[in-house]
């Protein structure tokens, strides 16, 4: 049998003569589709399994097509499966192999279901595996971050707003602050794999079946809480594709900021970090540098995902109920976006497992700029019961005294500080030196090495769960 009269078929007999090429070539999917072949296999034995259960079908066929789909499973995985643009998707492929190996039972197959709702639970099933694969990368990412925070929790390095320095904090902390951002990622994780968790099979094209299916017995079948309760929004809904879309553009816009601050830090300017060679690449012509391409090309599949996110967004918004071809599009989305994704969160923990902590240059840089500044107004508030927008104030021309002397606030003289507030005491350095400074943010989730340490203790046990 040609292909032309295999496709025809697939039809049905409402078409008298096979598409033409471009039809052709815009319809088929199975160039990326193919990727759901695991899925597709699952959901057709799952299927077969319930309408033989129901006596829809015989066990003598349910047990042939489920001999025949394995089998093609072991050939897809073994690279013999011969796919065909011509049968469109990897649906119309996989059911026109199972013809050829078992015969007229393998027509059977299809009862009581369509595509639409046979690509909806592919789709769903592949969607939610990929979550949970997620997960899994996001917590090895936050595990490097706490070993991290955990040797450095003490470590003093300047704070920025404004990529200006503005009071020092600890590396420790700062690494806790990807861990709180990773950990909203994973949480964005599970409440979708929960709200996706309904099988869609069974719904048919949109209005469901007059066959006496069990669609709660395939949902357990395929590791669903349950089924979908509408069957024209089942066929229709791609909120979980957008979802993850979603997740994964807030995720590579969390990993591009942590990039952007890598390729920062690893300059000789700042000489925060030294990447592994296994992250960096040399220059063609310039054999003094060290690039951190890792990092930028993290930072750069940032703007892909989102991409994708607004593709697909761009694809649904205008589709009227239920489905259209134009759903089809979803696919490439999604599967580009996980692949980037799953790159930018290996390569990042990679990353931030082996670079190479410079302490001494953090240290160095943590009390430029004047970065105790706001430690001397808390000290005027708190000891001589100043105003804050007084002690502001004085503060203010405490830098500029020190500014005009080229040197540290700390290095200024009692005496002269006595200039700018007669109740200045000796007590004030005690606040003007960047560890003692670090040391004094205690308050909860502050930048103290003993809070740090806490927040520590706390998401280990958290992750534990997770």
């Amino acid at each position: 049998m040609s292909d032309d009269k295999t496709s025809n078929q697939m039809w049905g007999g409402r078409f008298a003569s096979g598409p033409a090429a471009v039809m052709e070539a815009i319809n088929a999917s199975i160039g990326f589709d193919r990727k759901l072949y695991s899925q597709d296999i699952r959901g057709s034995i799952a299927h077969s399994e319930m309408l033989a259960e129901k006596g829809i079908i015989s066990a003598e066929d349910q047990s042939r097509i489920a001999h025949g789909l394995n089998t093609i499973l072991r050939e897809i995985e073994a690279g013999t499966f011969t796919f065909s643009a011509r049968l469109e998707d990897i649906h119309m492929n996989v059911e026109a192999r199972l013809a050829e190996l078992i015969g007229p039972a393998a027509g059977r197959l299809h009862t009581a279901r369509s595509r639409n709702d046979q690509v909806a639970v592919d789709f769903r099933l592949w969607v939610k595996e990929e979550l949970l694969s997620t997960a899994e990368a996001l917590k090895r990412l936050i595990a490097a971050f706490l070993d991290r925070a955990e040797e450095h929790a003490a470590t003093v390095m300047p704070g920025f707003t404004h990529l200006q320095s503005a009071q020092p904090v600890t590396f420790g902390h700062h690494c806790m602050a990807y861990v709180e951002m990773f950990a909203r990622d994973l949480s964005r994780v599970r409440d979708a794999v929960e709200r996706l968790d309904e099988s869609p099979l069974g719904a048919a094209a949109l209005a469901g079946t007059g066959f006496p299916i069990d669609r709660s017995m395939t949902a357990r079948a395929l590791g669903f809480r349950e089924p979908t309760r509408n069957s024209i929004d089942s066929v229709s809904d791609r909120d979980f594709a957008l979802e993850f879309l979603s997740i994964a553009s807030i995720c590579a816009t969390h990993l591009s900021r942590l990039a952007e601050e890598i390729v920062i830090w690893s300059t000789p300017q700042f000489s925060f970090v030294r990447l592994s060679d296994s992250f960096s690449t040399g220059s063609s012509i310039m054999p003094q540098k060290k690039n951190p391409d890792a990092a930028e090309l993290v930072r750069g599949h940032a703007g892909r995902i989102s991409g994708c996110l607004m593709s697909l967004m761009m694809t649904m918004k205008g589709l009227p109920l239920a489905y259209s071809k134009d759903m089809q599009e979803d696919k490439e989305a999604v599967f580009d976006a996980a692949e980037a994704l799953d790159l930018m969160i290996a390569a990042m923990t990679g990353m931030v497992s082996d670079m190479t902590v410079n302490a001494d240059a953090m240290k160095r840089a943590a009390g430029a700029g004047y970065s105790t500044a706001t430690d001397l107004a808390d000290w005027l508030v708190r000891v001589l019961g100043l105003p804050f927008r007084e002690a502001h104030h004085v503060t203010g021309r405490a830098v500029a005294m020190a500014e005009a002397k080229k040197t540290g606030l700390e290095k200024l003289s009692v005496e002269e500080l006595k200039t700018l507030h007669p109740g200045i005491t000796d007590d004030v350095y005690s606040v003007l030196s960047v560890r003692n400074s670090v040391r004094s943010r205690t308050s909860f989730g502050g930048t103290a090495p003993s809070q740090v340490r806490r927040q520590i203790r706390h998401w280990r046990k958290r992750l534990a769960k997770a």
